[in-house]
């Protein structure tokens, strides 16, 4: 019951809701084609789909902070991170999830569709229904780029930082034993950060000014960032436990 553990199930069960979200229909329209999906439902996919992302990036940056201060105040470990203190982490990096994305939500359902109701994707991003809306969406594609990806922006800043507190503390450390088995307590976060960001980024980059990549591209990336990491996660992390 170490606060580790704690923040590792947190990310499992972030996980579980970011594929149990995306993944069932995924594999209906791969096996059977192509299927509809009420427009309540397409909203709610999209919510948990963006709230599930934005929390997981909210609790990588909690298990950088864990391993800062477990790193360079282990002394004091214990004491900064009672369960009292995980609870309140664990509410507060949900609210602000729960608050960046629920504005996509109602800036979705004001819109007008009234061309094709085709979803060029295996579940429903918010660009991506925007797009199809007869209304102007330039609000929907600058708070759909800007908020959450300045969000994650300073998730990645802190965490950047985090690292560079820790290795400014292991490289003082006397031996080079001390060093090599303090950074091991740190490869799998760091695995597991570059699994999640680098895809996430490229895809939502690609996304956003890719406009000569071919859709087919765009789909299948987009499929994968949602695959992976909750596939690889549990492995990383069961290897090193």
């Amino acid at each position: 019951h170490q606060p580790m553990y704690y923040f590792l199930s947190m990310l499992a069960i972030t996980d579980l809701i970011l594929s149990t979200t995306c993944i069932p229909k995924t594999l209906t329209i791969f096996w059977l084609g192509p299927q509809k999906i009420s427009f309540p439902g397409c909203l709610t996919q999209l919510f948990f789909l963006h709230y599930s992302f934005v929390l997981d990036s909210a609790i990588l940056l909690t298990m950088a902070f864990d391993r800062y201060v477990a790193i360079c105040s282990p002394l004091r470990y214990t004491t900064i991170l009672t369960s009292r203190t995980i609870v309140k982490i664990a509410v507060g990096i949900s609210f602000r999830s729960f608050c960046v994305f629920v504005p996509c939500v109602f800036l979705v359902n004001r819109l007008l569709f009234c061309r094709t109701h085709i979803i060029p994707h295996t579940y429903c991003e918010h660009i991506g229904v925007a797009r199809l809306a007869c209304d102007d969406i330039s609000i929907n594609i600058w708070y759909g780029f800007c908020v959450p990806i300045m969000t994650v922006i300073i998730d990645v800043i802190l965490i950047a930082v985090s690292y560079t507190l820790i290795l400014c503390a292991v490289f003082r450390l006397p031996s080079r034993e001390a060093r090599k088995k303090t950074l091991g307590t740190c490869g799998s976060h760091v695995c597991v950060i570059l699994m999640f960001y680098i895809p996430a980024f490229f895809s939502i980059l690609a996304h956003r000014f890719g406009h000569n990549v071919p859709q087919t591209f765009h789909i299948m990336f987009a499929n994968l960032y949602v695959i992976i990491p909750p596939a690889l996660n549990p492995i990383i992390y069961r290897m090193k436990t």
